[in-house]
């Protein structure tokens, strides 16, 4: 494909839930979308369903944790045109009691949250350095901010990528380089629709607002953090939860 004057996002772990209402929501707003996902038939169906509503994406499946698959990944946006926005989404859960966490379960959730990210911003950043101009949005999560029961690698990965943002935005932000965090709270993602129903109406009577939010919230917390009006938004983490995390 040929480049064009298009802006291009990247949007990593965008085969269901979350990513893929971000995916959607950017295509809507004019950006070509590179999406991405582990699995080739998910990152496919991400890509018909962005242009389906309306959108421009191309699929590139890949693990984020890999060198040769992120540069795959930057060479596809490339080819589409500018890459002027990043959403690092790829991740994954698993609940399991600290004692009974191996290694390998260690190193695996930072590989895909941490080194994912750091693979994927390397990859895209210096492009972005060179326009004085880009947005770089990690996606955290509340359990970075306050922790979870069996979920300690979890929120030790998504605590990581807001210090990540933190630093990060304070190294490249005077190079015109926005650098944002985006930590939800309870989504009504398949993940969360696969819990039991009474967990789900417990937690949701604990929420000040009563219920859990949807992808589509937080893909309009992406959009914001990704337009002009949050021009002096740098470093900060935004909290799309139902009020269960208040900072």
């Amino acid at each position: 494909m040929m480049p064009t004057d298009q802006r291009v996002a990247v949007v990593t772990g965008a085969g269901s839930g979350i990513g893929l209402a971000v995916a959607r929501r950017l295509g809507r707003n004019g950006y070509a979308v590179v999406v991405n996902d582990l699995v080739p038939e998910s990152a496919e169906a991400a890509a018909r369903s962005v242009t389906e509503a309306g959108g421009s994406a191309v699929a590139v499946a890949g693990d984020v944790s890999g060198e040769a698959d992120v540069a795959r990944i930057a060479a596809a946006a490339e080819a589409l045109g500018t890459p002027a926005l990043l959403v690092n989404n790829a991740g994954y859960g698993q609940q399991a009691r600290f004692v009974d966490l191996t290694p390998a379960d260690f190193d695996r959730m930072f590989a895909v949250h941490v080194r994912g990210a750091f693979l994927c911003t390397r990859a895209l950043l210096p492009g972005m350095i060179e326009r004085r101009s880009g947005c770089i949005i990690m996606m955290a999560s509340q359990l970075g901010q306050i922790g979870g029961i069996e979920l300690v690698h979890y929120s030790a990965a998504k605590a990581a990528l807001i210090g990540m943002t933190k630093s990060l935005a304070r190294e490249v932000g005077p190079q015109g380089v926005r650098v944002n965090a985006v930590a939800p709270g309870p989504i009504n993602t398949p993940l969360v629709r696969a819990l039991s129903e009474d967990w789900r109406r417990a937690k949701a009577a604990e929420l000040p607002l009563g219920r859990f939010g949807e992808p589509e919230d937080v893909a309009a917390t992406v959009a914001f953090l990704a337009s002009d009006e949050a021009g002096i938004y740098l470093g900060q983490t935004l909290g799309p939860n139902s009020g269960d995390v208040m900072l």
